[in-house]
């Protein structure tokens, strides 16, 4: 598998913009506005970071595509798509974490 699928998941997240809120979750998401998604991936990373501490690895796969998911459904909302995410992380391949972070601290 590749990046194929979270470029699908884009085209049908901003398919979602244009649905019917009362047909789609994701529009409905988007009807709730920022809050609400937000409020969403809040809960998803809890609900990570409850699924690592269990253990069990086919959980913590779960609600790591739970938050990935949601997450992608923000970007979608703010215009944005996982192509940019994607070559931020490509920038940084190779970069030591510490020196990319001790250029963001300077910026």
């Amino acid at each position: 598998m590749n990046t194929d699928v979270l470029m699908r998941l884009a085209e049908v997240l901003e398919a979602r913009k244009n649905a019917d809120a009362g047909r789609s979750y994701v529009a409905g998401l988007y009807a709730k506005g920022m809050d609400a998604i937000l409020k969403k991936i809040g809960e998803e990373a809890t609900e990570t970071v409850m699924a690592a501490k269990d253990g069990v690895a086919d959980k913590l796969v779960y609600e790591v595509a739970d938050l990935w998911f949601h997450c992608m459904v923000l970007l979608a909302q703010q215009g944005l798509g996982p192509d940019r995410v994607l070559a931020e992380l490509d920038r940084r391949f190779g970069l030591s974490g510490l020196d990319e972070k001790a250029g963001r601290d300077t910026q």
